[in-house]
């Protein structure tokens, strides 16, 4: 399998296969969501649009980056949203990189998006499909955080089943400016938990398939036995 990392302004056409990570914190948020009984995750592309949705859907609950604003029913933050049910719910989720990232690589065959607690689901229904080659986009800080690289090139090595020690990784993560400054309590919208949460391995077992439905892009589990 090859494989390649990217920034999202660095995505050179469209992939055949994707894997968008956004660690700290949208896809933690999107695989609690899920656990917390989510059906499926709207990404919307800008704010406008996530408040569009909800006008026209009044019962799905739209979630945003930073603190909490008009028309927003919860911030981007897994500390925050696992005590929340959302059994049967829709959310639209709308975020500084990681749903950004998602959207530029729409037209992929097979776009997962990942964070640390699905990296071995993701991992392995990516080796079930097993491409020729898989563009890792990394989301964060213009494809520089390490947070995001450290995941990616830890579902990569896991894919091609390799013996891999995730504890390099995660302390790579942890050390991260993404979780320096969640911890510091310099990114709004954020609970005290959220680094822990966000450096979870395996928290879930399942990965996290995007397609496009209709006009819009939507996230769904997919159960890994």
């Amino acid at each position: 399998m090859d494989t390649r990392f990217s920034g999202i302004a660095d995505l050179v056409g469209t992939p055949s296969v994707a894997v968008v990570v956004d660690v700290m914190r949208a896809f933690t948020v999107a695989a609690w969501a899920f656990a917390q009984g989510a059906e499926k995750i709207v990404l919307a592309a800008s704010l406008d649009e996530a408040l569009a949705l909800k006008a026209r859907h009044p019962d799905w609950v739209a979630l945003k980056d930073g603190p909490p604003a008009p028309g927003f029913d919860a911030v981007n933050s897994p500390g925050l949203l696992r005590s929340v049910d959302l059994a049967g719910r829709t959310v639209v989720q709308k975020t500084t990189a990681g749903t950004v990232g998602a959207l530029a690589v729409k037209g992929a065959r097979l776009v997962l998006c990942a964070g640390f607690v699905v990296a071995e689901a993701t991992a392995r229904l990516l080796s079930r499909h097993d491409p020729a080659g898989v563009t890792f986009v990394v989301t964060g800080e213009d494809g520089r955080a390490e947070e995001d690289l450290a995941c990616a090139q830890y579902i990569a090595r896991r894919a091609t089943g390799a013996g891999t020690d995730p504890a390099d990784f995660l302390r790579r993560a942890a050390a991260s400016r993404a979780a320096v400054e969640l911890a510091e309590g310099i990114r709004q919208g954020a609970h005290p938990d959220d680094v822990a949460l966000c450096l979870e391995l395996d928290r879930f077992p399942f990965a996290m398939v995007a397609t496009s439905e209709g006009p819009l892009m939507v996230l769904r589990p997919h159960a890994m036995p």
